[in-house]
This record gives C-alpha cells, structure tokens and sequence, in this order.
C-alpha cells in the first residue's frame, strides 16, 4: 500500500511522519503530482497560515491535484481548513472540496486564543470516526469550521464546532492525531485501513 504526505510549506509534516513509523506504516512525503495521484492513500498535514499557503499550493499546482484525487485523503488542522470554501484568515479562498467556511476564534470569558490542549469529541454515527468518540484529543488552533451538514465530529470550546468533517472521500480532523497519543493512533490506523 502507497501512503503519501504532501509535502509543502507547513509544519508538523515530519511529526505525522513519526506518527506513521510507530505504527511501522512507511509512508513517502513528496510534492510530486503524480506521486500523489498514484497513492493508496493521501494525507495532508498542516500548522501554518492560511493565505501564505494557499498561495503556496495554486503556485505549484497542489490544489487542483488535491481536488482531483478520488482515493481517501486526510486533512489534518490547517489540511483540513484549506479544504473548506473560504478562511477568516486574511479572507482566504481556499479549495472549496468542504463546503464550509473557516471561521476564527471570538474572545470569550474564559476561552484564550488559540485554542490548544486536550478537549473531548463527540462522533456523530458510525464509521471511522467512531473510534474517538468521547476521547480526548490534542488541538492547537484560532480558526475553527462551524456545524454544518459534513461534520462527523464535535467538540467544545465555548461553542461547539466541527472537530471532524467527512464529504465523499474526503475526511479532515481539526486536531492532531500525531499529538493526540494512543487514541490518535487508533484513528491514523483506522484511516490507513479504510
């Protein structure tokens, strides 16, 4: 099985990389279009800004290959933002393969931006999803995706937004499960075996 991480300019590639090697699954990181359309599996990471790196995507030609592919593919935190329609960060458009807008954080008694440390999820049904329902996972974000009819994930931070969203092939997760410990695991393995 070919698993790939696109590789571009965002953080926290190389630690969903170790993720994946403590599994023992080997996956290749590369920007290489065709690469990318060949894998088994996609996924696509992301710590970063928005704008920088939508332009950084339409500048070699990522998003039109991530809004083609038609095998599974995962985005993680910002992966997962840039695949809405649009971003509050510095009014960003983005790929528009979720349709749903990226809103940011408002300041709220209590609730410091960004948002980072563990918070609990709640899965909507079944499905891969389910296996962290009511666990608690690692986010570090100041830009979330309210509900909206592709959320397969909730979660709590003086509102509640979506923590997971799925639209055909495609899954993306707010949080970290390269941070997020053995349930983290659980859920990079169930994506790798779906």
């Amino acid at each position: 099985m070919q698993i790939v991480i696109i590789q571009y300019n965002a953080g926290n590639i190389q630690s969903v990389d170790f993720a994946l090697q403590r599994l023992g699954i080997r996956a290749e990181v590369t920007a290489d279009p065709e690469k990318i359309r060949k894998a088994d599996k996609v996924i696509f990471p992301g710590v970063g800004e928005a704008s920088g790196t939508m332009r950084y995507l339409k500048e070699h030609g990522l998003d039109k290959v991530i809004q083609t592919l038609k095998q599974p593919v995962l985005g993680i935190c910002l992966g997962m933002q840039l695949m809405c329609n649009y971003s509050d960060e510095r009014s960003t458009s983005c790929m528009d393969i979720l349709p749903a807008p990226v809103k940011k954080f408002t300041k709220k008694p209590g609730f410091k931006i960004p948002h980072m440390g563990w918070n609990r999820v709640n899965a909507m049904g079944e499905g891969i999803f389910s296996v962290l329902h009511e666990q608690y996972v690692y986010f570090v974000h100041s830009y979330y995706v309210p509900l909206n009819k592709h959320t397969a994930m909730t979660t709590n931070y003086g509102d509640i937004f979506s923590a997971a969203m799925q639209y055909k092939n495609f899954y993306g997760v707010q949080f970290h499960p390269e941070k997020s410990g053995e349930v983290g695991a659980e859920f990079l393995q169930k994506f790798i075996t779906l």
